[in-house]
C-alpha cells in the first residue's frame, strides 16, 4: 500500500505526467443530454445503494448473513459510483478531462479492485444460494455471520493483493507521448495501450488476474448452479421447482450484469481494433454504472423482506413482522 502514497505524493512535482481520458467518440453534440443521463444515473444509484444498506443495518429482523452479502454488494456498487463519477463528469461537462498519471493509477486501482471484491461477494452469494437449496438442513451451521464477515474480509485482501501489482507495474513503464485514453476513466487495458517499453511481463500478470479472480469466479458461480440445477431435477412437485428458481433469480440477474458487458469489454479490448471504440465506449459504461444502477431494485424492490421495511419506514406506521419472511428468502 505504500505504493499508492508515493504515488499521490509524486504529483506535486513539476514534470508529473498526464494522461487525457475523453468521452464517446462523434456523440460530442450529445454531450449535453449524456450528462444528465449519467447524472440521474448516479444519483439513484448512490440514493438506492444507500438506502438498501440504511434498512439492512438499522433493522434488527434483516441481521441475518444473506442480508449481510446484500449490504457488501451495496457496498462496492456505492464505491465503484464515487471512484467513476468525477471523472465521468467532468468529461462530459468539459468534453475532455487531463488526469495527472498517479490519479489516473490510483482510479485504475480502485476500480478493478473494487470489481474484484464485487465478484467474490456473487461467488459467496452463489455459494449461499447452493447450501439453501442443497443442503438447507445445515444452512444455518454453514452460513453463519462470522462466515460472511471472513469472506468480506477475504474479498478486500483478494482485490488488493491482486490487483496492487498492476498499477505498480504500470509506474515503472515508459509511456507513449500521446496518452489519450478511450474512455472517462483510467482502466487497466486501455492504459496498456500507451506503454512502449516490453509488454510481456504486464500481458502476463494481466492474464493471471484476470484468470485468478473473475476467470475462477465465473467457474465457481457456474458449477454451483450446475448443482442447483440437478438438485432441482429430483424436486417431484412443479411448485417447489417453482420457488427454488424464483430464489435464485435475483442473483442470476446480478451475476448477469456484471459479468456480461465486463466479458464482452475484455474481448474487444483484447481482439478489437480502432473502429471498435464506439462500441467500447457503452460497453464501459455499462459495466460500471448498470450494477449499481439495478443491484438495489433486484435486492431492494424485489426482496419482499427489505421491500416491507422499506415501505414500513416510509410510512412510519407499526410494522406487523411476518413470521414466514426469513423463510422465503431461502
Amino acid at each position: 500500500m505504500g505504493d499508492l502514497f508515493l504515488w499521490i505524493s509524486s504529483m506535486n512535482t513539476t514534470d508529473v505526467l498526464e494522461v487525457v481520458l475523453v468521452g464517446i467518440p462523434g456523440l460530442e453534440h450529445m454531450y449535453s443530454w449524456i450528462l444528465v443521463l449519467f447524472c440521474f444515473l448516479y444519483v439513484f444509484s448512490l440514493i438506492g445503494n444507500g438506502i438498501l444498506l440504511f434498512i439492512i443495518r438499522t433493522d434488527v429482523s434483516l441481521q441475518m448473513p444473506m442480508y449481510d452479502l446484500v449490504s457488501m454488494l451495496a457496498v462496492t456498487d456505492l464505491g465503484l459510483a464515487l471512484v467513476t463519477l468525477p471523472t465521468v463528469l467532468g468529461v462530459f461537462s468539459l468534453h475532455s478531462v487531463r488526469l495527472p498519471l498517479p490519479l489516473c493509477l490510483l482510479q485504475m486501482f480502485l476500480i478493478h479492485c473494487l470489481s474484484v471484491m464485487e465478484s467474490s461477494v456473487l461467488v459467496t452469494m452463489a455459494y449461499d444460494r447452493f447450501v439453501a437449496i442443497c443442503n438447507p438442513l445445515r444452512y444455518s451451521s454453514l452460513l453463519t455471520r462470522p462466515f460472511t464477515a471472513r469472506m468480506g474480509l477475504l474479498a478486500i485482501l483478494r482485490g488488493v493483493a491482486v490487483i496492487l501489482p498492476i498499477p505498480v507495474m504500470l509506474q515503472s513503464s515508459r509511456l507513449c507521448k500521446s496518452r489519450m485514453l478511450s474512455h472517462a476513466y483510467c482502466l487497466h487495458p486501455d492504459m496498456m495501450r500507451l506503454i512502449r517499453s516490453p509488454l510481456r511481463a504486464n500481458n502476463m500478470y494481466s492474464i493471471f488476474a484476470v484468470v485468478s479472480t473473475m476467470g475462477l469466479d465465473g467457474l465457481l458461480i457456474t458449477l454451483s448452479y450446475v448443482f442447483i440445477l440437478t438438485a432441482v431435477r429430483r424436486l417431484a412437485a412443479a411448485a417447489e421447482r417453482c420457488k427454488v428458481f424464483h430464489t435464485c433469480a435475483r442473483h442470476v440477474s446480478v451475476v448477469l450484469l456484471f459479468y456480461g458487458p465486463m466479458i464482452s469489454l475484455s474481448i474487444i479490448h483484447r481482439f478489437g481494433d480502432h473502429k471498435s471504440n464506439m462500441i467500447q465506449a457503452p460497453l464501459a459504461y455499462l459495466h460500471f454504472l448498470l450494477p449499481p444502477v439495478m443491484n438495489p431494485i433486484v435486492y431492494g424492490v424485489k426482496t419482499k423482506q427489505i421491500y416491507q421495511r422499506l415501505i414500513h419506514k416510509l410510512r412510519r406506521v407499526p410494522f406487523r413482522r411476518d413470521k414466514k419472511a426469513q423463510k422465503n428468502f431461502q
